[in-house]
């Protein structure tokens, strides 16, 4: 039974739903990955499942894989309403990445009310410590000392994990966190201010020899543990080089805590700016800079894509833009 509620095992806020062949699996701690859980390219080829996800969110991408080619039209240009926020007509690079930033919050909002209402039923204004353990790790009283959850943590050294955590999102110190707090308790690789955290929590599940610094077996293995006789994927090689020509900055053959910053925490690419930017690209035929609503829905198939299903209409939701 796996009880983590926000593990950051892998630095995404879903799990994947789409199952991809064994050679193109593989994990990321960047934080990047926020836009979708799909990887950008393929064997070096552009995915346009990543540009579903970030312009749509999870959810949303699914719902319109359920749709006709008609339908997703429709459906689109009420989303180009929303996204033309000075109605002017025309969609412009930053209304574009401010669409995108959003659909990736959206996400985080629905997720922090869900819990925050399971742990406070009562709609307090702060959270307490010892309330939230009560209810998240209230089953650990039954348990035997040592026993591990999946991820090889025992459930005592998740709950120290988690109050470490409780107490760096305790702006103010007073062991009770507000729903600003409480954010930036689940989801700490989105602010600013929890960096800190999610780098010493990174390390701490791939350092597995617990000498303070990433080997480069260390960092291979947090991303692909191949079986006897399985032939290691392209990737993987890949990998190896980028640890060895980027990742390792001073090159004494270990990740660091600031080489492990720069590697999931990126300060000098923002990635919303960067996808708004290649969906302009691909759908801006007399290359103004600012996409009008037949642009959009000429390339309706970089935005939503379309896969008409035997599900029909009864797996569509229907809700209102």
């Amino acid at each position: 039974m796996k009880m983590r509620l926000h593990s950051l095992s892998v630095l995404l806020l879903t799990s994947l739903v789409i199952a991809k062949p064994a050679d193109e699996e593989k994990s990321s701690r960047v934080h990047e990955e926020k836009l979708s859980n799909e990887e950008h390219f393929v064997n070096d080829e552009h995915n346009p499942d990543y540009d579903h996800e970030a312009f749509l969110g999870e959810d949303e991408a699914r719902t319109f894989d359920q749709l006709t080619p008609e339908e997703s039209k429709d459906r689109l240009s009420k989303i180009v309403d929303k996204i033309d926020a000075d109605n002017d007509g025309g969609v412009t690079e930053k209304e574009l990445q401010n669409w995108i930033e959003y659909t990736q919050k959206r996400y985080i909002n629905e997720d922090v009310k869900r819990q925050w209402n399971a742990n406070n039923p009562e709609n307090k204004e702060t959270l307490h410590w010892q309330e939230y353990k009560a209810v998240v790790y209230g089953f650990i009283d039954n348990m035997e000392e040592g026993e591990m959850d999946n991820d090889g943590m025992t459930y005592v050294e998740m709950v120290q994990r988690d109050q470490r955590r409780w107490e760096a999102a305790d702006e103010d110190g007073d062991e009770a966190l507000s729903l600003q707090e409480f954010t930036d308790f689940l989801h700490p690789e989105e602010a600013q201010r929890m960096q800190a955290i999610v780098v010493t929590e990174t390390m701490e599940d791939i350092d597995k020899d617990k000498d303070g610094k990433i080997s480069l077996d260390e960092y291979i293995g947090d991303m692909y543990r191949g079986g006897d006789g399985e032939v290691e994927p392209e990737w993987v090689s890949n990998e190896r080089d980028q640890f060895r020509e980027f990742r390792d900055k001073n090159g004494d053959g270990f990740l660091d805590k600031d080489e492990v910053k720069q590697w999931i925490i990126p300060a000098d690419y923002n990635h919303a700016e960067a996808e708004a930017k290649h969906l302009i690209y691909e759908a801006d035929m007399n290359e103004d800079q600012v996409l009008t609503r037949d642009e959009i829905l000429e390339k309706y198939d970089v935005f939503v894509g379309s896969q008409a299903t035997d599900f029909g209409e009864a797996l569509v939701r229907h809700d209102e833009f």
